[in-house]
This record gives structure tokens, C-alpha cells and sequence, in this order.
């Protein structure tokens, strides 16, 4: 008996399928109802419209404009995490350079390095003005 009323409502449900399926094919064939539909789909399209263009009036963002600001704000957010990232191995790169002894110890070598050169520097500009004293002193040699 359950077999029998399983078999009727597997067919009752077939055919209210079936009839649902014919009814909706045939109300979509009708051009009433398309011209109804194409209609109410042209409203709702002008409403949307207007309803942008009110809020643009009253300069309040439209949907469109959250939906790109979420995304720019996305964007921005893992360019941030981008920086973090390399701000961290940046970091990493320095704690393993050692104390700041070691970088003082290089500063020290190069301050050093440039006092050494200034030192030549300064005493080659001095020799040629040397040189030029001791001929201005002595004069031209007498042509004779």
C-alpha cells in the first residue's frame, strides 16, 4: 500500500510539474505578458536610474560608487601589508647586521678614509700655490 502512494504521488507531482511547465511556456509565448514584462523591467531600470541620479543630487554614493571604493580600499590595504612585509625583513636584515657597534665601526673606517683624502687633497692644493709664490717672489728671468 505505501508502494501504491508513492507511486500515485511520484505521478501527481509529474504531472503538476508538467502543468506548471506548460502554463509558464504558455503565459511566456503571450505577448501580453512579455509587453507586461519588457515594461516592468524598463520601470525598474528607470527607477534605478533616477534613484542614482537622487543621490548623486544629494551627494550620497551610489552603490556602484561603495562597490569601487571597497575594492580601491582593498587594493590600498594589501599594498600596506606589501610594506609591512619588507618593513619586517628590513628589520630582520638590520638585527642580523649585529650591535650598532658594527655600523659605528664602519662609519669610523670611512670617516678615516675621507680625512686621509681631504688631507692629500689640501696639501696637493697647497704645493701649486707654493710654487706659484716662490716664481711671483724671483720674478720673470731677465731676457738678454
Amino acid at each position: 500500500m505505501n508502494e501504491d502512494r508513492a507511486g500515485l504521488r511520484g505521478r501527481v507531482t509529474r504531472q503538476g510539474e508538467e502543468a506548471i511547465g506548460k502554463v509558464a511556456q504558455g503565459m511566456l509565448e503571450n505577448p501580453m505578458v512579455n509587453k507586461a514584462l519588457a515594461a516592468a523591467f524598463e520601470t525598474r531600470q528607470r527607477a534605478t536610474r533616477a534613484q542614482e541620479v537622487a543621490m548623486g543630487a544629494l551627494n550620497l554614493p551610489s552603490a556602484g560608487d561603495l562597490e569601487r571604493l571597497t575594492r580601491r580600499l582593498r587594493g590600498v590595504s594589501q599594498r600596506l601589508e606589501t610594506i609591512e612585509d619588507g618593513l619586517d625583513r628590513l628589520e630582520q636584515r638590520i638585527d642580523q647586521l649585529g650591535s650598532s657597534s658594527a655600523i659605528e665601526k664602519r662609519l669610523v673606517a670611512i670617516e678615516e678614509v675621507l680625512a686621509r683624502l681631504e688631507a692629500t687633497l689640501e696639501a696637493q692644493a697647497a704645493s701649486p700655490a707654493a710654487v706659484a709664490s716662490e716664481v711671483g717672489d724671483s720674478g720673470p728671468p731677465a731676457q738678454g
